[in-house]
This record gives C-alpha cells, structure tokens and sequence, in this order.
C-alpha cells in the first residue's frame, strides 16, 4: 500500500498527470472553438467574410479586433494580480515565502482539523447538508 503511495506522490507522476490534463483540456478548446467558428462560418458566410477582412465600413477586421480584446483581457488582470500581490508583500514587509507565511499564521487563526475531516471517514450526505427547515 505504502508502494502505491508513493509511486503517485512523486514529481515524475505529477508532472506526468499535470501533462496530460493540460493536452486534454487544449484538444478540448480547440475543437470547441474550431466547431464554433465552423457553425458560425456555415450559418451566415457573408458576415463571416465581412468580419476576416477589414473594408471601408470597419477598418479593422473582427479577427484583429477579437485578438486585441484577448490581449487585454489577459494582460490587465494579470497585472492587476501582480500589483496586489506585491502591494500585500510590501505591505506586510516579508521577504521570503516563510516569513509570508509566519506574518499570515499571526493575523488568521488557524483551523482545527475535525474527527470529520480525517481520511477514510464517511461520505458527506448531501440531502443532510442541504435539508431544509
């Protein structure tokens, strides 16, 4: 049991199944995105053509527009992430990951582990969780 463990608690097996999940959830967007634009492309062609190539009327096409607001949908709330991380870092005046996590342990209590919690108990009943009055 003990070997079992440890074959699924090691890096190779993490980076392995950590792998593995990225590929599946990549084919699974590109074949979403890759049958949406296919739909798209099938229902209504001319509007279809009219948002890849840029005209008089819109100067820019959609594809270039679509690919700007993915930009910046990505790049504002990862900076927003950022400063807030390094505004709580400055804040508290740590630095390194240990003293993070002393400063942390000082200002939240911490949580009891319950006879509940513990490994091997009983499956949560959801119908008692969620009973009404």
């Amino acid at each position: 049991m003990s070997k079992q463990v440890s074959l699924t608690s090691s890096p190779d097996f993490l980076c392995a199944g950590a792998a593995f999940l990225t590929t599946v959830a990549s084919a699974g967007m590109i074949a979403g995105f890759g049958s949406t634009l296919a739909l798209a492309k099938k229902k209504s062609p001319e509007w279809f053509n009219k948002g890849v190539v840029p005209t008089a009327a819109a100067p820019e096409s959609g594809a270039s527009l679509a690919l700007r607001a993915l930009s910046w949908g990505l790049c504002l709330p990862g900076v927003e992430s950022v400063c807030s991380v390094f505004t709580v870092w400055k804040v508290l005046g740590v630095h390194s990951l240990s003293e993070f996590r002393q400063k942390m342990q000082t200002f939240f209590p911490s949580i009891p582990k319950s006879s509940e919690a513990t490994a091997g108990s009983e499956p949560l009943d959801l119908d008692s969780v969620f009973k009404s009055k």
